[in-house]
């Protein structure tokens, strides 16, 4: 998709359109940008840009908070098209998919074609431009639908991807991020050309296996195939401090949004977690993280909220500040069709629920079922537990 979430701001608010728009924090914080219109870009602004630099480079753009739950709904609109187009659809984020056509093309369609339908269709029930990329492999086709945006399309014939990923920057191959440009440029490569000629053992012995897989990619050379179940491994929800933040009391707010945010997102993927993770970022980048594992998985929110607290409690001290903190869940598992109690405690004894604890869990289910609709009708996390209110609950 071209510029997802800032389009999306676009198509749903018409004031916006025409104009430079950024999607993500605030300026006055440590934000950063999520997405920006192609008007902005025009300035220089780009999605992982801090907001600070980006409203520098275009002062007079507008500014608008992420609505995460309506972008996933446009994506699920999105999505469904193109699994209309074939059923091994691999999607890589909310705006981003490998479909594999190959069964299509088999049957007398061309790439082009098919390339075009997509287009069309999106265009025609979202008012949204996607841009399409298709190659014999999943790195060519990826860095094919970046080659002529927005609404582009772009179709790499089988024999041809060595010569079209030739002169392209050796920035655009899978994989190389900032760093990795930085050393393959120190060592003469500019392209991924370049790089395709070097001899693989060069590049082994400088890069490792790395130099390997990138040798590889530079002469078009990708086997692996769409993989239609990608296994979601964890949730978590992470907040960069504008100043450093110490003391209990700020932190355990934010962690106890946080906490509320991640239970939330289990529920609406029908998934339940085992263990409950902190993680935490000192003011010297000093970064770690700790971790609880549960007796039994749960999408429970307030257990997951108090878990979470007690972790962070362990790590504060009159002495330390933090610039970043998270809370995250893993050990995933698909929930059934009712909640099953773990049969025995920690400590090994029978759990026997006593029915004033019974229907406290069934309140708190009732309530998060509520918290969670009404974030899914207005966007954003407009409503949420304050950590006073939820401890007064839990000792009642």
């Amino acid at each position: 998709m071209d510029a997802f979430y800032a389009s999306v701001e676009q198509r749903d608010q018409p004031e916006l359109r025409g104009k430079p728009v950024l999607v993500g924090g605030s300026p006055r914080s440590r934000g950063v940008v999520a997405a920006a219109s192609y008007e902005a870009r025009v300035f220089g602004c780009r999605s992982a840009m801090p907001m600070r630099t980006a409203v520098r480079l275009c002062p007079h753009a507008e500014i608008v908070r992420p609505r995460f739950s309506r972008y996933r709904d446009v994506s699920s609109q999105i999505m469904s098209i193109f699994r209309d187009v074939s059923p091994l659809v691999e999607p890589l984020s909310l705006d981003e998919a490998f479909i594999d056509v190959t069964h299509r093309v088999d049957e007398g369609a061309t790439p082009a074609e098919l390339g075009q339908w997509i287009r069309d269709r999106v265009h025609r029930e979202t008012q949204l431009t996607v841009s399409c990329g298709v190659a014999t492999s999943k790195s060519v086709a990826k860095i094919a639908s970046d080659q002529d945006k927005p609404d582009g399309l772009t179709v790499v014939p089988p024999g041809r991807e060595a010569a079209f990923l030739a002169p392209l920057s050796i920035s655009d191959l899978w994989g190389v991020g900032p760093k990795t440009a930085e050393r393959l440029r120190g060592a003469g490569l500019e392209t991924i050309g370049d790089l395709a000629e070097r001899p693989l053992p060069w590049l082994v012995d400088r890069f490792g296996s790395r130099g390997e897989w990138f040798w590889q990619l530079a002469r078009g050379e990708d086997d692996r195939g769409v993989s239609v179940e990608r296994e979601t491994k964890s949730i978590s929800s992470e907040t960069t401090f504008a100043e450093d933040v110490g003391g209990e009391g700020k932190l355990s707010t934010i962690v106890s949004e946080q906490a509320n945010s991640v239970a939330n997102r289990l529920t609406e993927h029908g998934m339940r977690a085992r263990t409950v993770q902190i993680k935490m970022r000192l003011s010297d980048f000093t970064t770690f993280t700790r971790q609880r594992t549960l007796s039994s998985p749960t999408n429970d929110s307030a257990l997951i909220e108090r878990t979470a607290l007690e972790l962070l409690r362990q790590q504060l001290s009159p002495v330390r500040k933090f610039r970043l903190v998270g809370v995250g869940v893993s050990g995933l598992e698909q929930r059934g069709l009712e909640a099953q109690l773990s049969m025995f405690d920690q400590s090994g004894e029978p759990n026997v629920e006593p029915p004033e604890s019974s229907a406290r869990r069934e309140r708190q289910r009732v309530v998060d079922e509520a918290v969670r609709e009404l974030n899914e009708r207005y966007g954003g996390d407009i409503v949420h537990f304050g950590a006073e209110s939820r401890s007064a609950e839990e000792s009642r």
